[in-house]
């Protein structure tokens, strides 16, 4: 049965689609619960997003950070209780095929994922488990899951993954066109509180609920990828800029740590993740899955796409690394139009430049 969230009974609450299903997408006024939800004219955000959709898996015992370090992209051994990171499990080819995020409370650790992840990623990791002292569960449906841009202090009781974008991590590589300190990831700080299924409803109070509109309007803001919206079978971590948060370059052998090594170090991703500014004179905006075209060359497809309350129609989209950053893009969604000027996430000479730059490569004799 498909999960449908209590918070769906309050006033004006209308169902989210896609990868949000189960949960509003927003509550009747969409441009308000962003504006409440991420701080307007100075004054904190004070609204919450019902998130009680996502996956939650379990993993006790005292191998878990060990056991999950020899599996993910993330160094985890010596994780410190309560502090958020990101880990990937990839394919031998160095494919995304789980992004979760990850803390620890000292004695479990907690993966938050996408909806339909959770059930597949518990039975892989019982697949690997072995002899090892390790206990993995999927408690999505006893756990529920709410995001703020605050910190929410009547709160301070329960587990909370905070997350580490846009900084870069320890072991951690940047593919940006942006300095750190100027990344728009920084408007964005992220909290994930993990709340008791059954007081969801008590925990949330009289608060201001916002919908996952606007949590998405500012997702894409902060250039923040989405497992299941800016992945695809084929993608690899460089073309995300997941290496910031997600993997740590000098840790043990993983499976596809070959792949992202010889992308880092001797070649460059295929694609890269680009920012769009969509022409705000249309009443529509595209659909994620909306071609994009350099004149009449296609060269990638829209990810994610929202309202922004302040900058308009907005997007993220996949496009080929060798796209001229400083070129027109045109969004075809069903022969529906939009003139959309790009903005450079992932720096198209990310990869052996950076190799080089650092050391990783020799110079050739």
């Amino acid at each position: 049965m498909s999960y449908l969230s209590p918070l769906l009974n309050r006033h004006g609450a209308v169902q989210a689609g896609g990868l949000d299903a189960g949960v509003a997408a927003h509550y009747g006024d969409p441009n308000k619960e962003q504006r409440l939800l991420a701080g307007y004219l100075g004054k904190p955000g004070t609204a919450v997003v019902d998130l009680s959709h996502r996956g939650v898996v379990t993993v006790a015992g005292p191998d878990r950070l060990s056991w999950l370090n020899t599996l993910s992209s993330q160094s985890l051994a010596t994780l410190p209780p309560k502090v958020g990171t990101e880990l990937l499990l990839l394919s031998v080819q160095g494919r995304i095929e789980y992004d979760a995020r990850v803390v620890d409370d000292g004695a479990t650790t907690w993966l938050i994922v996408e909806a339909d992840e959770a059930e597949p990623l518990a039975a892989w990791l019982n697949s690997m488990k072995f002899m090892l002292r390790v206990e993995i569960a999927d408690v999505s449906a006893d756990w529920a899951v709410l995001g703020s841009v605050v910190e929410v202090p009547e709160w301070a009781g329960l587990l909370v993954w905070t997350d580490p974008w846009p900084h870069i991590g320890a072991g951690g590589w940047s593919y940006a066109a942006v300095d750190e300190d100027s990344h728009p990831g920084l408007e964005r700080p992220w909290h994930e509180y993990l709340v008791p299924a059954g007081e969801l409803v008590a925990t949330v109070g009289d608060r201001p609920l916002a919908g996952a509109w606007a949590a998405e309007a500012l997702r894409i803001a902060a250039w923040r990828p989405r497992r299941g919206a800016e992945t695809d079978d084929k993608t690899i971590p460089h073309e995300l800029d997941l290496l910031r948060t997600a993997v740590h370059m000098a840790k043990g052998c993983y499976k596809g740590q070959e792949t992202v090594a010889r992308v880092h170090n001797l070649g460059h991703p295929p694609r890269r993740l680009v920012f769009l500014q969509l022409d705000g004179s249309q009443h529509t905006i595209p659909a994620p899955g909306s071609e994009v075209f350099a004149g009449d060359r296609k060269v990638g497809v829209v990810t994610s796409v929202a309202q922004h309350f302040e900058m308009g129609p907005i997007a993220l989209a996949l496009v080929k690394r060798t796209v001229d950053p400083g070129v027109e893009l045109m969004v075809d969604d069903a022969g529906e139009r939009y003139v959309a000027s790009q903005e450079t996430i992932v720096a198209t000479d990310a990869g052996q430049v950076v190799g080089r730059a650092t050391g990783f490569l020799r110079a050739p004799r």
